[in-house]
């Protein structure tokens, strides 16, 4: 059986942060001056949401809110820049009825540009998920309803005065699959810039490359054609991907050199889950999170192609975990959301 994670020892082990409204959309910071600094995004069923930026202050062990700004509806997801030596601005991304880019400073964050590609249209088709390149940090992908992902470029322009001006343009967009995309994400295969998959409504897998993207693969398809909500890259080893079906409860684990036949089920849960995080630092080491039965679950995959029965750690939240997020720069902590609360975990 799995041991419950440990809150004993001589540091504390979980931090926790209560925002003033119900959280979705959380990531880590990971510029390497910005020790645990996330960003929360609100979940509110109108208009006007908000996004707040919070640190831990780690002489006093509390989070601290740095800054919020206004948020037209929720975020379906948030992510900073992918600058592990911080050499870019300081930028954070979000998806929603567009792609967002903004600056954050210690005081305050400012929209630096939107990104809309629906220039002849009045609708709006909205954005369900999107990911910023680990190798290429001038390019983002987003995934829409509309059954397209886009890959944006952006510019990160001359320095005026102290200031450099950020801007954005569609590299390309592609119909990605028969119905909505409900994520997207680029592996770091064949040098990490020019591979990505998507999941969405038709209940399928399909892998891209930006050099050649008149086809693509299908590398996996649910057998009852349930919609897959989310794919997550490994890692470490960019031959293996996780998704998950709508309503499901098992997490099933994909080897791209074996299409259509799952290496692994992680099926420990008893009800849906609602989020994946591989391990930044491990290739077989997974995070999996629940709503319904409070549960975030870390798995150990290496006895692949044996069924994997059971996970090595189990942490019960006080309510239903809406998104979990494993630090890529701090590969000891872990961040889960439930109701109102952000809580990192020591692993």
């Amino acid at each position: 059986m799995a041991r419950e994670m440990s809150l004993h020892g001589k540091r504390k082990e979980i931090y926790k942060y209560e925002a003033p409204w119900t959280v979705y959309a959380m990531n880590w910071s990971v510029r390497p001056d910005k020790r645990f600094r996330l960003a929360l995004g609100s979940f509110v069923e109108e208009y006007n949401n908000k996004v707040q930026v919070v640190g831990l202050e780690e002489e006093s062990s509390e989070f601290i809110c740095r800054n919020t700004f206004d948020h037209p509806y929720p975020t379906t997801k948030i992510m900073w820049i992918p600058d592990t030596k911080g050499m870019y601005p300081d930028l954070l991304a979000t998806s929603g009825d567009y792609l967002r880019i903004w600056r954050v400073s210690d005081t305050d964050t400012r929209l630096e540009c939107l990104l809309n590609n629906n220039k002849n249209s009045d609708f709006c088709a909205p954005l369900t998920s999107f990911d910023w390149n680990e190798v290429d940090p001038n390019l983002l992908g987003t995934s829409s309803i509309d059954t397209t992902c886009t890959i944006w470029g952006l510019e990160t322009g001359q320095v005026l005065g102290r200031v450099n001006l950020v801007s954005g343009h569609v590299k390309t967009q592609l119909i990605a699959h028969d119905k909505e995309v409900y994520d997207i994400a680029f592996s770091r295969a064949g040098g990490g810039r020019d591979m990505f998959a998507s999941v969405g409504a038709d209940g399928s897998v399909r892998m891209f490359d930006l050099r050649h993207l008149e086809h693509s693969t299908i590398i996996y398809e649910d057998p009852q054609h349930h919609p897959l909500l989310r794919l997550c890259w490994n890692k470490q080893d960019p031959n293996y991907l996780a998704t998950m079906a709508m309503d499901g409860m098992e997490v099933v684990i994909l080897d791209v050199r074996v299409p259509c036949t799952p290496v692994a089920r992680l099926n420990n849960h008893r009800a849906c889950v609602n989020g994946i995080a591989w391990a930044p630092h491990s290739s077989c080491h997974i995070c999996t999170a629940v709503a319904d039965d409070h549960q975030a679950l870390i798995w150990d995959i290496q006895q692949m192609p044996r069924a994997i029965e059971d996970p090595i750690l189990a942490y019960t939240a006080e309510g239903e975990i809406n998104n979990v997020q494993w630090a890529s720069t701090q590969p000891d902590w872990i961040a889960i959301c439930y109701n109102n609360c952000l809580e990192i975990l020591r692993v």
